[in-house]
């Protein structure tokens, strides 16, 4: 008998690549073989997302995509969205099975019948059942990966969907944490990502129990220890969660990378109040400036959201001039979009689009000339290079240990393979260019 071919789509954050890689490895292990989402199959799964309005719009697309494929195929959705409005996907035209939080990672248990749907049949849960922990890693490349840690999350960020899509903040165990990264680094990648929705609250509600039994301080430690991996990124981590302690250990690592990315989202104390962040941007302040008397070479990226309501021009202004005036390396720049059931979606003081779509540009802009003034600051350094898979125009890209992205001609022999070099020239397109003649493999 002919095996089932199943197609994945993922949309989101690297949380969401993590789990998909899973769910794709329960297919596998059911039979199916697992094919490109542009070639026809079976089964197409698309994990969902509901950051922003965006995401909702694409899957749209994406549905029609797959259709258009094979138009008899077997759709599912899962993911945020599908937790929050699962009514909503089950209604788009070709959708046959959305699975809520609880239900994703058993999606193989639903596909008894693989026969069209005039509409889409739904087990969604109530989040409050999300009490559970499943981990996950991702392998989409030969050069890194992305560890699931932690997920859900216990703030109240009045613009924010994900505790209602992923339930309260829980953690894996230290014990299969570590499984999972040697299981990694046996495949022969070299950088780890650690991932989460919260991961700086990592040991917090160990299988839905409010046991602190491990800190992140403690996963952090004992990943160092692990051998075969040559790399350790922490994705993304609240500023009141990152503790000088992390920051030290860091500097001291064996493996984890002088790179940090840390939530912002405004330089105004005023909305950061009205946002229910947990943090003013002293704090902020503080953590930049321990990272770089630490690190002076440190990479820091940052999260910032524009047109907030009540974001006037002067706040606005606030968060542009103190990103400004910050030693930070880049931006994300998200765009505020009403999300149903959060608390910002009443607030008053609605910026119209066209202001928000002005001040994201502005912030782009600055986000460009922070990068190029960062990459100026270590040229004539030494630095290392994990290279990546993809020819592009001629070139092979990678990234240094701080985040800089480089360039170099073609060669396939440094497919994920790590190099020194000296950093000697910006090229046209911002990248760091170097030929190789005077660098040597580490």
């Amino acid at each position: 008998m002919e095996r089932k071919k199943v197609a994945f789509y993922t949309l989101g954050c690297k949380l969401n690549f993590s789990e998909t890689s899973t769910i794709a490895r329960s297919f596998t292990d059911e039979g199916f073989d697992r094919v490109d989402f542009k070639d026809s199959a079976d089964i197409y799964v698309i994990n969902t997302c509901s950051v922003t309005e965006n995401a909702d719009k694409r899957f749209k697309t994406i549905v029609k995509q797959a259709q258009k494929v094979n138009p008899d195929a077997f759709v599912a959705a899962v993911g945020c969205y599908a937790q929050l409005k699962p009514e909503e996907l089950a209604a788009v035209d070709g959708v046959d099975l959305v699975l809520g939080a609880t239900e994703k990672f058993k999606i193989t248990d639903y596909l008894n019948d693989l026969s069209k749907n005039d509409y889409g049949e739904v087990h969604s849960c109530e989040i409050e059942d999300a009490d559970f922990y499943v981990g996950s890693y991702s392998i989409g490349d030969r050069t890194r990966a992305f560890l699931k840690v932690q997920d859900g999350c216990d703030y109240k960020c009045t613009y924010c969907t994900i505790p209602l899509a992923r339930g309260i903040s829980r953690s894996d165990t230290m014990k299969n944490v570590l499984k999972n990264a040697k299981e990694i680094s046996e495949k022969g990648i070299k950088e780890i990502v650690l991932t989460g929705v919260n991961i700086g609250d990592y040991g917090k509600g160990e299988f839905g129990n409010k046991k602190h039994e491990h800190t992140f301080l403690d996963l952090v430690s004992e990943l160092d220890k692990v051998n075969g991996i040559e790399r350790l990124r922490i994705s993304s981590i609240e500023p009141n969660l990152l503790k000088n302690e992390t920051i030290d250990l860091v500097a001291k690592s064996r493996a984890f990378v002088p790179h940090f990315h840390i939530p912002l989202q405004s330089g105004s104390n005023t909305l950061l109040k009205k946002m229910k962040r947990r943090y003013m941007r002293e704090l902020y302040v503080d953590r930049v400036t321990k990272i770089k008397a630490t690190m002076p070479h440190a990479c820091i990226g940052v999260d910032v959201i524009v047109g907030f309501p009540g974001e006037t021009d002067e706040l606005f202004l606030e968060t542009y001039n103190f990103l400004n005036e910050l030693d930070i390396s880049y931006l994300h720049v998200f765009t505020y979009s009403e999300r149903d059931n959060t608390e910002a979606a009443d607030f008053d003081g609605v910026v119209p689009k066209n202001i928000r779509a002005k001040r994201s540009k502005m912030l782009r802009g600055l986000s460009a000339k922070k990068r190029r003034a960062y990459y100026e600051s270590q040229i004539g350094s030494d630095r290392t290079v994990l290279f990546e898979s993809e020819n592009k125009e001629g070139y092979i890209h990678g990234f240094t240990e701080n985040y800089i992205k480089v360039k170099t001609p073609w060669n396939p022999e440094l497919v994920n393979t790590l190099h020194q070099v000296n950093l000697n020239k910006i090229d046209d397109d911002g990248l760091v260019r170097f030929d190789f003649v005077e660098s040597f493999s580490v």
